[in-house]
């Protein structure tokens, strides 16, 4: 071993990837103080044996040599000597401005070999549905309000809190569900959750405590929120949905699922006639319905449609999110229950994780009263407008045998076509060999059966850069098999 003295580098300047004022980590290491080994020598292996088992990664900072000795109780030449040690092994390096680190090649390779990294997105173009163009953010105003929440509120806000969610956040939604979606609700009958799949999940938690067996739900549906259900330890009762929605005369036990609005995936709306056919039956079978409004706020038509919950607000549990308006990375969704549902959900959602989290509510809060989230729901419509027009303008020109179920609303459409047309499969290969992501109509049925052949397209995921490239590549697609 070469003799060399071992100098503190300086650790309070900035490097790339590190922060100037992040403090290094603490060191939990196995050491016995007691032993009459010496203490250099045991620290010495210690870290020597973390680097080798890999629990300190490449690239790793250690604490100074002073931060250790305090942490670990020992005397900081018995540090200085450690480290000496194993960076003349070549287990450690140091630089000056970032501190003592472990160096990439002495660390050992994993017994079994780990999975590849995949990419987020492999695919060129994506029209998948299910999300919303998130480089429509609105940033700006997201920071502003951040900046706003930071500056005024009170400390209390920070602890544990009220599990229905924040005030302030369920004063805006009351008033901004009214306006905006027709909901008739109080802030005390507002709940929020992280995410739609949570709410259902606290919805049909409740009701399998309280002796439901069975929800309804729709046919073709979102097969996740199926499997939701069914770990509540509910059954699902698939109920066909036609060009005007859901078929209430297929629906059984005291419960259902419905997006009223625009339906998952079909996109068509639900019927007036049926609106009050759903209703009939849930007061006939002392039933609840619960709205999924995922995305009522796209609607490109003159006439807007209202939620169903105006209807019967003693009868259905209406749900909303910020997932297709904000982006699915807030988490955040919000339940309006009825009267008698009020502590029974606010208890479920106490049990799962207490409250969501408080500074987001506040800054969501903060848009709704501002209007900057009204504007920025105004600027997406008109985004996802156009791109709707143009899908339409496309599908006639290359795929006239196929038609558009959906109406002139929401974030996707589905395409469907005749059986004696193209395979489903084919279609999806040949958007594969495109690079193109795609739904296919074909994983959303619930029950057994022949179906028609579809494709659900995601118009509004590409972002506002990508998406005439992306509609070419449909075209392509859809060419390729229709004409």
């Amino acid at each position: 071993m070469t003799d060399m003295t071992y100098t503190e580098p300086r650790q309070t300047g900035h490097t790339a990837g590190t922060h100037p004022r992040t403090r290094t980590p603490d060191l939990h290491l196995d050491l016995d103080l007691h032993s009459r080994r010496g203490r250099s020598d045991q620290l010495a292996a210690a870290l020597r044996r973390a680097i080798e088992a890999g629990r300190l990664l490449p690239g790793t900072r250690l604490p100074s040599t002073r931060s250790a000795a305090t942490d670990l109780g020992v005397a900081r030449g018995t540090v200085v000597s450690a480290y000496h040690h194993l960076i003349a092994e070549g287990y450690l390096e140091t630089a000056r401005g970032s501190g003592t680190r472990v160096l990439p090649s002495m660390t050992k390779p994993p017994r079994h070999k780990p999975e590849p990294v995949r990419e987020r997105n492999p695919w060129r173009y994506d029209f998948r549905p299910g999300a919303p163009d998130m480089t429509l953010f609105p940033r700006t105003a997201w920071v502003k309000a951040t900046q706003r929440v930071l500056q005024t509120t009170p400390a209390e806000a920070l602890g544990y809190g009220d599990p229905r969610g924040r005030p302030e956040l369920r004063w805006a939604l009351a008033d901004y569900l009214g306006r905006s979606r027709g909901v008739v609700t109080h802030p005390d009958r507002i709940v929020i959750c992280h995410g739609f799949t949570q709410a259902l999940g606290l919805i049909a938690s409740v009701l399998a405590e309280n002796g439901v067996d069975a929800m309804s739900v729709e046919d073709p549906g979102y097969p996740h929120f199926r499997d939701v259900v069914r770990l509540a330890g509910l059954n699902t009762h698939a109920v066909e949905v036609d060009a005007d929605g859901l078929r209430p005369e297929g629906l059984r036990g005291r419960a259902a699922v419905v997006t009223p609005i625009h339906q998952y995936p079909l996109g068509v709306p639900l019927s007036a006639e049926r609106r009050k056919a759903l209703v009939s039956w849930a007061e006939a079978a002392d039933a609840v319905i619960v709205e999924d409004d995922y995305d009522g706020e796209f609607q490109y038509g003159p006439q807007k449609v209202g939620a169903l919950q105006a209807a019967a607000p003693h009868r259905v549990i209406y749900a909303g999110t910020t997932s297709k308006t904000l982006a699915p990375g807030i988490r955040l969704a919000w339940l309006v229950v009825p009267p008698d549902w009020v502590e029974r959900i606010t208890n479920a959602k106490r049990v799962a994780d207490h409250h969501s989290t408080a500074l987001t509510q506040m800054i969501v809060a903060d848009l709704l009263l501002s209007g900057a989230y009204d504007q920025h729901i105004r600027n997406c419509r008109d985004q996802y407008r156009m791109r709707r027009e143009q899908l339409g303008e496309v599908l006639a020109a290359v795929a006239p045998a196929a038609w558009l179920m959906s109406e002139n609303r929401g974030l996707h459409a589905s395409i469907l076509w005749s059986p004696d047309g193209p395979a489903e499969r084919e279609v999806l290969q040949a958007a594969r060999a495109e690079s193109l992501a795609l739904a296919g109509l074909g994983s959303y049925w619930g029950s057994p059966g022949g179906h028609p052949p579809g494709l659900v397209i995601g118009y509004a995921t590409p972002p506002r850069h990508a998406y005439a490239e992306t509609l070419n590549a449909l075209a392509r697609v859809l060419d390729r098999h229709f004409r």
